[in-house]
Order: structure tokens, then sequence, then C-alpha cells
């Protein structure tokens, strides 16, 4: 499927819950950033795969058409299994008589070499035997379950644009940080002022304070006597 959607990732999360509701599972999900229009727009976009009881399939993707704003393409295949299935068993038959044939043999067994050989071809079956056997569940599963596959494309116009790299709410923020840091370098100083400057000034401008003063008095007092 590929869908049209107003936001992958909120998409992701929605079907990825759908999946769960139907008794499925997500096998995996990968949002990423891609440029369009003249390559200084850029837009995220995202795949998603999930598993779902075979019997729910139409359900499922009725449900998951149903969240976009516009399905673009959809392609429904399948795989007879049949013919692999039938092999693996008689596979599985020979294996199993092979291996009760050789615990036959080891059981009747003499010399301890005997014994090893046979040993050795014995574990050799039975981790055939396990291979099949997985081999065989794995196609009993997938015939239960149904793989969905969704490329999640964002509608352009709903998406926050990002020009050439300029994202206008992260100059906003930057703005807002200059002027903090501003604001708290002037209190700082403010409060090195008040506990370090005004006690050294205060230390300096009292005697040049009486200084002053005691040289206007007598300059004051110079000039009464003329005045008379």
């Amino acid at each position: 499927l590929t869908l049209v959607v107003e936001d992958p990732t909120a998409s992701v999360d929605t079907i990825s819950k759908l999946a769960e509701e139907m008794g499925g599972f997500v096998v995996s999900s990968y949002l990423y950033q891609t440029a369009y229009g003249s390559g200084d727009l850029t837009t995220t976009q995202g795949t998603l795969t999930i598993r779902v009881p075979a019997e729910r399939l139409d359900e499922v993707l009725e449900a998951v058409k149903s969240t976009a704003i516009e399905v673009r393409s959809e392609n429904i295949s399948g795989e007879d299994i049949t013919q692999q299935y039938v092999d693996l068993q008689s596979r599985l038959r020979n294996l199993e008589a092979a291996e009760a044939q050789l615990q036959e043999i080891m059981g009747s067994a003499t010399r301890t070499e005997d014994v090893m050989m046979v040993y050795n071809q014995l574990v050799q079956v039975r981790g055939e035997i396990e291979t099949v056997k997985g081999q065989m569940q794995y196609f009993e599963q997938s015939a239960k379950l149904s793989a969905v596959t969704m490329e999640l494309i964002p509608d352009a116009a709903a998406q926050p644009l990002q020009i050439a790299g300029w994202r206008p709410e992260g100059t906003a923020k930057a703005a807002v940080e200059a002027l903090v840091r501003t604001l708290q370098f002037l209190a700082d100083a403010g409060i090195w002022a008040v506990i370090c400057v005004a006690p050294v000034a205060l230390l300096l401008g009292l005697p040049a304070y009486f200084v002053v003063r005691g040289i206007r008095r007598r300059r004051k007092a110079a000039r009464a006597p003329k005045a008379e």
C-alpha cells in the first residue's frame, strides 16, 4: 500500500495499535527525512510492515485505508506453499526413519569407535530434523498470518515547511535564549556591583568627600573677611 497521510509519525502509531487490536503485530517501522519540490523543502516519510491474522486481512486493509487521505497504490499477492510443505513432510519422515535405524545400530554396536561414529551421524540427522520442523512451523505461521507493507507519504499541504534548513520556531527559540542570557548578565553585573564595587567606592569616596568639604570651608572662610 502507498498511502498519503497527514502525519506519517502519527499514522505509524495508529496503524501499529490497529494491528495489535486485530491480533497482529508490527514487523518493522522506519521514519526518515526526504527532500521534495526544488530540494529546499524536507518532510518526514515512513514505511511500516505488520502481520495480521489471514482471516482478518480484508478488515485490516479497510481500516488502514480509512486512516489515509489518499490511497496511491495497492497490490495484493499470495504464494502457494503447498508443494514446499508436502516436500518438507516427506523429508521429515525419511529423516525420522533414519534416526530410528541409527538408534538401533548404536544399541547393538560393541566397539567404542563404532558407537562414536553412529552417534555423530545421529546428531547430524537430529539437527536436520529440527531444521525441517522449523521450516514447517514457519510455513504454518505464514499461512495463518498475512503481511501488509505500507509506504506512508505526508500530505505536503499539512506539513510544517523547512526551507533551506531554516526553521522559524528554531530562530524564535534562539532569540528568546539570547534575551534571557542578556538579562542574566545584567542581573549578575548588578549583583557584583552591589556586593563588590559599592563598598570599595564607599571606602574611596568618603575620604575624598571630607577633603573636598574641608577645602570648600577654608575657601569660604577666606572670602568672609574680604566681604567685610
